[in-house]
């Protein structure tokens, strides 16, 4: 008898994001296109995952059938050999028996090994489809969705969740649809050699498939649950090795250690309940084929010895019980399976139901070539309801000009920059960019002439050369190395054995604060933007490496709409206008000396900021707070 494909055990780890959305703009947050948290909707997925893979899946069901029509032969040979062979003497049978259940052991051999290469591989090509998908979908939602989701629950949604589909369109939907054509036809041949024996087997059966239904009732949100679980442990453990070095500079260990094994003991109690509920299932299966077995003793025994049964009809019998039995079994653990990867389809369902940015862009129109002339009308803005961060600001930049943000921490610069970038949208007002809306322009379109510094300077695990090279992947040798002379990193970057060559790690851990910004401004370079964002671009600098990437900063500005936020003046002394935000409005704007000569807010932070850094000068080992003045 041949045996069924091995199956591929999916496991469910979702991720169900618990945080609060820390912003309130209808504008921006993703908001799901339809959201149906009930069973219709996740088969209607299910459905369409097995439509698109339908041609393998009709190969893979053809081999099923095959290969469980094969696994009949033995059982009948034997009723033959038993009651023709042996019984008759018919020893003319012997051979073309012999024959015969050779032929179908090699049929189901070969079938059982197609099958798992066919249906397998297009489960694995399904699974890596949905994750590009996924992914695609995440990347392009609004930053707002980033603000109020850890990193550590998308991945592992990503990543894990689409594992489970393999049992939709791999051997699980497979062993389940052959689980039932076997259990059918084994049925069907019991019923024909002693119905009242299998009409008995028939009501316990059905006994069965109600006890099924109820457990897999109850195990579905288990499942469910188990992903909320992983994702909140996942997320944490995420952060924590991401943050290790303030998590060793505080000597929390400890603390983390505790709040991960708190989580991960949720997740044991969890899967103890499901491996109890499957355990369950499997034994409540094993009880009702333990009454088929006392059934057909009693009964088979009966029928033997009144003369209404064979021996042979007997051994074909229990045959065909165990081919019956089998199946059911098989029947329980597959179905937890499809339980597990139904529960990941909806936690992935409720991800892909979030419009993106690229939805939003559908209906607007191109923006096209642009000079960078951004304007400001009345902008309102806040993060958390009746908390406004910025309260009717209005600003006009001119293409190709410089515009500095100062003012004290908490002001609203760093809001207003996110504002320009399209990373947050207005609750009020207008935003434009040369005289265009941004609400109803491409924001694709926007984003190609953007160029950013931004004070937490990220770079990717790769090459010098691959980060700086990262906005055009297609920049040759020379480009890089340009722009990068520019940005006064060419010379340390040379130092480096490998050169541009050289890995800098994850988020550059190999690299120093200040060299991470210079390769960060060196990126901006080489993109060519209208639009320059320098969000503390020179914070990580020391004064020397500053003074001589300024000349090089002025030849990026050059042409490009530009907006600074800076600590040092060196930064902002020759900008275009100087923009003093305090409580979310602006309280005064011009150049440098025009507000040094008002001796207004901007004169008091400039004093402030000279007197801390003479204090550090002249005093460097006293204990000095800076002002709160960010300039």
């Amino acid at each position: 008898m041949s045996s069924p494909p091995p199956s591929d055990q999916a496991q469910s780890t979702a991720l169900e994001d618990t945080t609060t959305p820390a912003v309130v703009q209808p504008s921006t947050d993703p908001k799901p296109v339809k959201k149906a948290k009930n069973m219709s909707a996740t088969w209607k997925e299910a459905r369409l995952l097995m439509w698109t893979h339908r041609r393998k899946l009709a190969i893979g069901f053809v081999l099923m059938v095959i290969n469980r029509v094969s696994g009949f032969v033995l059982p009948g040979g034997s009723k033959y050999l038993i009651d023709n062979v042996l019984g008759e003497g018919k020893m003319e049978m012997l051979v073309p028996l012999a024959l015969a259940v050779g032929g179908a052991t090699i049929v189901g051999a070969i079938t059982n090994f197609s099958l798992s290469q066919i249906v397998s591989v297009t489960a694995q090509g399904a699974i890596m489809e949905m994750r590009r998908r996924v992914q695609a979908h995440v990347t392009r939602l609004p930053i707002s969705f980033f603000d109020s989701t850890k990193t550590g629950v998308l991945i592992s949604r990503i990543m894990t969740d689409a594992e489970g589909i393999r049992n939709l369109v791999g051997t699980g939907i497979v062993q389940l649809v052959g689980g039932v054509f076997t259990a059918v036809i084994a049925l069907v041949a019991l019923f024909y050699i002693n119905w009242q024996l299998t009409s008995v087997t028939l009501a316990l059966l059905i006994l069965f498939g109600i006890g099924m239904g109820m457990a897999f009732k109850r195990l579905r949100p288990l499942f469910r649950e188990r992903g909320e679980i992983n994702s909140q442990v996942t997320g944490r453990l995420n952060e924590t090795l991401s943050g290790i070095r303030i998590v060793k500079a505080y000597g929390v260990e400890s603390r983390e250690q505790g709040i991960f094994a708190k989580g991960v003991d949720d997740l044991f109690q969890n899967v103890k309940q499901s491996i109890t509920g499957v355990a369950a299932i499997s034994t409540f299966a094993g009880l009702i084929i333990g009454c088929v077995g006392i059934l057909m003793i009693i009964i088979g025994g009966r029928a033997i010895a009144g003369g209404t049964m064979t021996l042979g009809d007997f051994v074909l019998y229990i045959f065909l019980i165990g081919l019956l039995a089998a199946p059911i079994v098989q029947m329980a653990s597959i179905g937890t399976q499809i339980s597990e990867a139904f529960a990941g389809l909806d936690r992935i369902r409720d991800l892909m139901s979030l419009s993106t940015e690229d939805d939003e862009d559908e209906e607007k129109a191109p923006l096209g070539v642009i000079e960078g002339k951004i304007e400001l009308e009345n902008v309102h803005f806040s993060y958390e309801e009746d908390v406004p961060v910025l309260k009717g600001v209005s600003l006009l930049a001119e293409a190709g000009t410089t515009t500095a943000l100062v003012g004290s921490s908490g002001s609203g610069k760093s809001t207003l920059v996110s504002l320009i970038m399209a990373f947050n949208r207005p609750e009020s007002g207008r935003l434009l960019v040369d005289g265009q809306d941004l609400d109803r322009v491409k924001l694709a379109d926007f984003r190609a002439n953007l160029g950013v510094v931004l004070q937490e300077n990220f770079l990717f695990d790769g090459t010098v050369a691959d980060n700086i090279r990262f906005a055009r992947p297609d920049a040759d040798a020379a480009e890089v190395q340009r722009v990068a002379k520019l940005a006064h990193c060419h010379d340390f970057i040379s130092e480096f054995p490998q050169g541009y060559e050289t890995i800098v790690g994850e988020r550059g851990v190999k690299l120093s604060g200040g060299q991470r910004q210079r390769v960060a401004i060196a990126r901006a370079i080489l993109a060519n933007p209208r639009i320059l964002i320098l969000d503390e671009a020179t914070s990580s600098l020391d004064s020397e490496s500053e003074s001589l990437i300024q000349a090089g900063f002025a030849s990026l500005r050059h042409g490009r709409t530009t907006f600074v936020i800076a600590h040092r003046l060196s930064t902002i002394r020759s900008a275009d206008q100087i923009v003093v935000l305090e409580g979310g409005q602006i309280v005064e704007i011009g150049k440098h000396n025009e507000l040094m000569a008002k001796g207004g807010r901007y004169k008091d932070l400039h004093d402030q900021q000279y007197a801390w850094e003479e204090n550090l000068f002249v005093n460097p080992g006293e204990d000095y707070l800076p002002p709160s003045a960010d300039l």
